[in-house]
């Protein structure tokens, strides 16, 4: 026997069980993205290395560690796009998008990061990507976290989740509060961990938000970013938080929440649930004003957010699960005729009712065996089909979810009284 090939780890197969999750979420999502105006663009998976390396930072542990990087054939650095941004920064570069315009613009597929599989965290996983170019203001950040948060809501979701915020400053405010930082860190440098001292001479703002609950321990007393913001920072985090209120949706200002990315300034978000063990964090996003010109294109202010698919999917098998349905209707027949009929049948209903999932009995079996296969479709109707419906041109229509009397209807008439019948 030839052996088996298995999945490579931490790349899943997303299995019939688990699709109508997702076929729920992203059905929800893009419904989402047109309700606020939003536009679908589309990236290649693979770019140039060195996309990654200047957008997200050459001391980062994504670029340092966890790409999937390769020389092709001509011997260009290629690599497997670990976050979606500086893919559609480049895009809206390349393609003049961004240059004196407003765009709104939202992506989802995969992305790739070799980190150490565990649930919640894959090397293939999923995101959503919304990104806004051209707006300047706060009540876009806002808008950004208003659509989150209505994504909680029509998901069931919003009882089990968080909103963290907290502002970066401008890239100058920063750069001299990251002074602040590394003078009070540098004498308790011995008490940090590795991550920690490893990152105090290249991103000291990411140890703020270390895991390491002794890393946070010592972090309590260290200069607050808050009290270094430049007063153009200060007042677009007002602006923001009056808005939230506004509207209804409840936050908390960490100070330590400062992302892993290098390209975020003023403000930035994380919406968090404590659902899904150590991988809490479900959606997060900022502000990234200097990332265009970075990547060579024209200044242009910019605000966006990501999503993890795998996480929000977990979240709802654990609190909205759905029992999955393969057919709306299923067709038993009886004899040679009679599943000729039906096939005919289920044709005619799938052209005059094409939301409605129709099907097939195949490979024989008498009644009882079909009416099993009907059960376990999730169907809530079976049409029958036997010698003498054939002939009189009519079908059984059996209710396999309540308890009602069944009803014989014309085969002419089944098409316009299904849906009623289904919907009740």
């Amino acid at each position: 026997m030839a052996q088996k090939i298995q999945a490579i780890r931490g790349m899943n197969d997303i299995l019939p069980e688990q699709t109508p999750y997702w076929q729920k979420l992203e059905t929800i999502l893009r419904r989402l993205m047109n309700s606020y105006g939003y536009s679908e663009i589309r990236m290649p998976i693979v770019e140039k290395t060195q996309l990654f390396k200047r957008s997200i930072g050459e001391v980062t542990d994504i670029v340092e560690k966890e790409m999937y990087t390769f020389e092709d054939r001509n011997g260009d650095s290629l690599t497997l796009r670990p976050e979606g941004t500086a893919s559609c920064v480049r895009a809206g570069i390349e393609h003049g998008l961004l240059y004196n315009q407003e765009q709104r613009l939202w992506y989802m597929g995969p992305m790739f990061r070799h980190e150490r599989p565990q649930k919640g965290r894959y090397r293939q996983f999923h995101q959503l990507g919304v990104e806004t170019f051209g707006i300047a203001t706060a009540d876009v950040d806002a808008e950004l976290i208003l659509m989150t948060a209505r994504l909680w809501r029509e998901l069931g979701l919003s009882d089990s989740v968080r909103l963290e915020i907290n502002s970066l400053g401008s890239n100058e405010a920063r750069a001299a509060y990251r002074d602040k930082l590394v003078a009070f860190l540098e004498p308790i440098k011995d008490q940090l961990d590795e991550d920690s001292q490893r990152r105090l001479g290249s991103n000291p703002l990411r140890i703020l938000d270390s895991k390491n609950p002794e890393v946070q321990a010592l972090v309590t007393d260290a200069p607050k970013l808050s009290e270094h913001l430049d007063p153009e920072s200060e007042q677009h985090f007002k602006q923001l938080c009056k808005i939230l209120e506004a509207n209804g949706v409840e936050y908390t200002v960490n100070t330590n929440l400062v992302r892993g990315l290098d390209y975020y300034n003023r403000t930035v978000f994380e919406w968090i649930t404590d659902k899904l063990g150590a991988q809490g964090t479900i959606c997060a996003g900022g502000r990234y004003d200097g990332l265009t010109e970075q990547l060579g294109g024209h200044a242009t202010t910019a605000s966006g957010f990501a999503m993890g698919i795998e996480r929000i999917v977990a979240l709802l098998e654990e609190i909205a699960p759905i029992k999955p349905a393969l057919a709306d209707v299923y067709m038993v027949a009886l004899g040679e005729e009679a599943e000729i009929n039906a096939i005919q049948l289920a044709e005619q209903l799938r052209e005059k009712l094409p939301e409605l999932s129709v099907r097939n009995n195949f490979g024989g079996g008498n009644f009882k065996k079909q009416f099993k296969r009907a059960d376990k479709s999730g169907a809530q109707i079976a049409l029958v089909l036997g010698e003498q419906e054939v002939q009189e041109k009519t079908v059984g229509v059996k209710f396999l979810r309540e308890q009602k009397d069944q009803l014989q209807l014309a085969q002419s008439e089944v098409a316009e009284q299904l849906k009623s019948l289904i919907n009740q």
